[in-house]
């Protein structure tokens, strides 16, 4: 096998811009306190277009020994690869998931890497400014749409006498929620006083983000979404 000394400069330079934009996805999430940030981001998007560049071009010299080569093969377990990577970042916590906007750069990372790794630039550059429009321009419009009023009311479960109802009346005021406070019920469980809670949410940003902060305050023992038809 002869190694092209003319294929370096270009190799290294589309390996290069993989790894810069892949960068600023991952900037775009260790901004907001998420689990994978630029280095996750980073080495997915290098490893991405190194695999790629391996498999169109690391196998040319097989056609002298008639060998039929499939570039394709090494891509797709790319995105096998980095689905199980992407899986890592989501979690569950009190029944609301977490993560999945992570997991998608993730991904997206790795299909930019291999744009770039395949010489298609043009493709992974917009892909990167698609990404910034996805999470900075779609996801605040999102939250003015209109959701169906059942999803905007929770049963929120805490302990008695902590002052909890208003820590999370004061959290959710500040997340630019407006929060009405329905009917509350107490009950007993393991020797501590809980009050059952029904609150109803407008405004603000989605619910799952609403419940995630809100199971963060102390003394919130539950919280999830309730059905409007239901009794408490």
């Amino acid at each position: 096998m002869l190694f092209d000394w003319d294929q370096v400069p270009t190799q290294l330079g589309l390996v290069g811009l993989a790894f810069v934009l892949c960068i600023l996805i991952g900037w775009e999430r260790q901004y907001f306190h998420k689990a994978a940030g630029i280095r996750t981001h980073a080495l997915v998007g290098l490893g991405s277009s190194v695999f790629t560049m391996i498999s169109v071009e690391g196998f040319i010299y097989l056609a002298e020994y008639q060998v039929t080569r499939d570039p394709s093969r090494i891509a797709a377990q790319i995105v096998t690869g980095v689905g199980f990577l992407g899986a890592g970042v989501i979690f569950v916590n009190r029944d609301v998931v977490r993560g999945l906007t992570t997991a998608a750069s993730i991904w997206l990372a790795a299909a930019i890497g291999m744009a770039c790794g395949a010489g298609l630039l043009p493709l992974a550059v917009f892909a990167t400014l698609l990404h910034f429009v996805a999470v900075l321009v779609v996801a605040p419009l999102g939250r003015l749409l209109p959701q169906a009023g059942e999803r905007t009311l929770m049963e929120l479960t805490y302990e008695d006498g902590r002052g909890v109802l208003r820590d999370v009346l004061a959290e959710a005021t500040a997340m630019g929620c407006e929060t009405t406070l329905v009917e509350t019920r107490a009950k007993t469980s393991d020797g501590r006083r809980l009050i059952k809670a029904r609150m109803r949410f407008r405004k603000g940003p989605p619910l799952r983000d609403v419940m995630a902060q809100l199971s963060e305050i102390p003394g919130v023992v539950d919280i999830e979404l309730a059905n409007a038809r239901d009794e408490l």
